[in-house]
């Protein structure tokens, strides 16, 4: 039977200054901007999502940016470090071209036999670029970092519990995923265990509760295939006791929502119908796009909303 859950959907944060967003996701770590609409709970948020080409479902970053939100703080129940696939021989170029625009980066850390850098984006949201030869996934670019070196998608996400157990079985029971093994306190799981998949658990049962604002991470969303298969797990979950939302329209996927155990809000999210259902293939991004039972509210929310603009240029 094939599994209901295939990986990591996107995951998406709580970030401040939107024009400092969207400035560090496309032009200092060259993510596409893939579509630019709004927080469909808070109209007057903008709701950016940064990807691959495509947006393909494991690659996409998206961020709710409130101006003027105070810093949160990473702590426990919280995922506190998404992870992204850099190239096999790329580390280098990233630690040059952080340093260049004065981004402080630690020095270069091994985890499972694999090497990777970690650092802060302005809000001070925990991100990891772990070099692999493990992903095959082509990456994307829009000219200022050689394709050689570009981001290919999530590698995976860090979760800081207070303790494992109850997060473990659902993740193991009724998410499709396996252990895969530990190193120094973290431990792996995954549903192939390949960039895209990867979820780790690090334990820190004396920790302060994480305080969720700009730099922090909203929610994760894991994948699956269709409507069908995501009503089939959204059965399951409620079965077995927990408190699942119904099926939300998010325009470029459909929506379930719960809180694992350890606190982090879970969505599990329908890889269809994909971003290009508004837009041409070659012009993602670039307009603001409206869910239709807003559209008719465009000129109030335009003349609210912070005008942005791609800098891509500054930062070649």
């Amino acid at each position: 039977m094939s599994p209901l859950i295939t990986g990591i959907h996107h995951i998406t944060a709580i970030a401040g200054n939107p024009q400092k967003n969207l400035d560090f996701y496309t032009g200092i770590l060259g993510l596409r901007l893939v579509k630019k609409t709004i927080n469909f709970d808070a109209p007057d948020v903008y709701h950016f999502y940064f990807g691959d080409e495509l947006g393909a479902p494991g690659t996409v970053f998206t961020t709710f940016p409130f101006e003027g939100a105070r810093k949160g703080t990473k702590g426990t129940g919280e995922l506190t470090y998404t992870a992204f696939s850099i190239p096999m021989d790329s580390l280098g170029f990233w630690m040059e071209r952080l340093t260049r625009f004065n981004i402080p980066i630690s020095t270069p850390l091994s985890r499972f036999g694999e090497k990777l850098i970690r650092f802060e984006d302005h809000d001070g949201m925990g991100i990891e670029l772990i070099a692999t030869d493990k992903d095959s996934r082509k990456g994307w670019t829009y000219g200022s970092i050689p394709l050689e070196f570009s981001i290919k998608g999530f590698y995976g996400a860090t979760l800081n519990l207070k303790a494992k157990e109850l997060t473990a079985n659902l993740l193991t029971q009724f998410m499709d995923y396996r252990f895969i093994e530990e190193e120094n306190g973290r431990f792996r799981y995954g549903t192939r265990g390949e960039p895209g998949d990867i979820v780790d658990i690090v334990i820190d049962p004396n920790g302060r509760q994480g305080m969720q604002s700009a730099g922090t991470v909203h929610h994760i969303a894991f994948r699956t295939a269709n409507v069908a298969s995501q009503l089939e797990i959204q059965q399951i979950l409620l079965s077995n006791g927990y408190h699942v939302t119904e099926v939300k329209d998010r325009n470029y996927f459909k929506s379930i929502y719960f809180r694992e155990p350890g606190g982090v809000l879970f969505e599990i999210a329908t890889d269809e119908p994909g971003f290009a259902i508004d837009e041409d293939e070659a012009h993602l991004g670039e307009l603001l796009k409206l869910p239709q039972w807003i559209e008719p509210q465009r000129a109030k929310l335009e003349a609210r909303l912070a005008k942005v603009e791609l800098n891509i240029e500054k930062y070649a």
